[in-house]
């Protein structure tokens, strides 16, 4: 039965830190972020929010590790809200149960809606980084609805597909 854990790691300035991941992250994220108007502007404004996550992990918040010692499946969105604001967290397939909810889908077409409902699915299992990405769309589940190119027809082209993705994102984050 483990008694007592200590964790030692080095913060990007090469200082040796002994303090609790928890209690690191918490102090290095509100010194980023004084309130949480201002994280959620940084946020909301973030054409990706992969920048921000990379910043912060360049800062040595390490959202893996912070996920474990959480035990949830937690967006870095929510592990920021968390533990430097005290927010409730909500775990990615909570957050794409949410936007089920809305039925934010039904001004698609239906293979446009499927597209939607699959990059949904993948954030829940993978995060928002991946869906933020063109790539994503030459992955399975989502390639095995046509090339890129056909699948991005489905929406009107690629500006409304990007117009599409970034308003699933903020329903997500809403």
């Amino acid at each position: 039965k483990v008694i007592n854990e200590r964790i030692q790691y080095v913060d990007n300035e090469g200082k040796l830190i002994t303090e609790s991941l928890k209690d690191y992250s918490t102090k290095k994220l509100k010194e980023e972020y004084k309130s949480l108007d201002s994280f959620l502007t940084q946020w909301n404004n973030a054409q990706k929010k992969k920048a921000i996550i990379i910043e912060l992990e360049n800062q040595g918040i390490f959202f893996d590790e912070l996920n474990k010692e959480i035990k949830k499946d937690l967006d870095p969105f929510d592990i920021v809200c968390h533990l430097a604001f005290d927010q409730p967290p909500l775990t990615k397939k909570e957050r794409a149960e949410n936007v089920k909810k809305k039925n934010y889908f039904t001004k698609y077409g239906e293979k446009a809606r499927m597209v939607l409902e699959s990059l949904l699915e993948k954030y829940a299992d993978e995060g928002i980084e991946n869906i933020e990405d063109m790539k994503v769309l030459t992955l399975k589940p989502i390639s095995e609805f046509g090339t890129a190119t056909e699948i991005v027809s489905y929406f009107g082209g690629k500006e409304k597909y990007e117009e599409a993705i970034n308003e699933l994102k903020k329903i997500i984050y809403s």
